[in-house]
């Protein structure tokens, strides 16, 4: 039976958490809302809405959703054609494409935003599907996006991992019954990803591929 690698791209892939953090902080400041720079950060990885209420809390006025979302939409799409890739994630890709797993990318981009991610890992024949999270009704913390990944990879939970990078990725896999391994380069503690279920830490993708054949993607 085939088995699959789900893997988060944001923060896990491509070196992008920080320029949400600061897009995101910058269209709460045009807003009028001062909010600490670490308290956006720590909400990196939720869906949009999800990470305004988490930084502004449930009593917000909820007509400007629409607009924050929309300033940090059109903030983030000015760094599309400089964005990186972290150390070894295409490689990585390819690696585990070439062992016969699928590999399938999870993630809430869509269109020109998921264009430049995908372009700046250069690994599209490595890729099998993606899942977005347009597709489901509820975005990480929530199971939905990696039990829509593992449906499109035609896998069970047991013949998968999910790698990721924030405490919503390793409670989203936790739930949805897949192992869950994390990378610290989208900037999150190590203690944080253990206890929110990540069964392996590594440092990034380089570190990740170095150490394959001892992890839980072996």
């Amino acid at each position: 039976m085939e088995r699959a690698v789900v893997f988060d791209v944001d923060g896990t892939l491509v070196d992008t958490n920080h320029l949400h953090a600061v897009t995101w902080w910058e269209a709460f400041r045009q807003a009028g809302h001062r909010v600490p720079m670490h308290s956006v950060h720590r909400a990196v990885g939720l869906p949009g809405m999800d990470l305004i209420a988490r930084v502004l809390g449930e009593d917000r006025d909820e007509e400007q959703d629409g607009v924050l979302s929309s300033a940090h939409k059109t903030l983030y799409g000015q760094y599309f054609d400089r964005l990186d890739p972290l150390p070894g994630a295409g490689d990585l890709l390819k690696r585990l494409h070439g062992a016969g797993r699928r590999v399938v990318l999870a993630t809430s981009a869509g269109g020109a935003e998921l264009t430049a991610l995908r372009r700046a890992l250069d690994a599209d024949e490595a890729i099998t599907a993606t899942a977005s999270a347009d597709d489901v009704d509820r975005g990480k913390p929530a199971p939905e996006p990696v039990e829509q990944a593992l449906e499109l990879a035609g896998v069970p939970a047991e013949r998968a991992v999910f790698v990721g990078d924030t405490v919503w990725d390793m409670k989203a896999a936790t739930r949805a019954g897949v192992t869950a391994v994390a990378v610290l380069c989208g900037g999150i503690p190590r203690a944080d990803l253990e206890e929110a279920g990540a069964s392996a830490v590594y440092a990034d993708p380089a570190h990740l591929l170095r150490a394959l054949e001892e992890s839980p993607l072996a």
